[in-house]
């Protein structure tokens, strides 16, 4: 899965399969404990979530802070 937008609330990504509204999905991201969220949306190959409890403003940015453009992990 590739995550292309993450938010406090919540995020898109990639997703092969079909998610349907409602449906319970865990986010983990290296170096993190997994995260609940709930299906939003599908769209196209499109899902959108939101996170069971909002994530954490300093987990946000660290996140952000790791995460090249590229998509490569920098873990400084």
């Amino acid at each position: 899965t590739v995550i292309n937008d993450l938010s406090l609330s919540g995020f898109s990504a990639t997703s092969i399969n079909r998610q349907h509204a409602g449906s319970v999905v865990w986010l983990t991201i290296p170096g993190l404990e997994s995260m609940q969220a709930q299906v939003i949306w599908w769209e196209e190959g499109q899902v959108g979530c939101a996170f069971e409890q909002l994530l954490s403003p300093i987990i946000h940015d660290n996140v952000l802070n790791r995460w090249c453009d590229n998509g490569s992990y920098n873990p400084r």
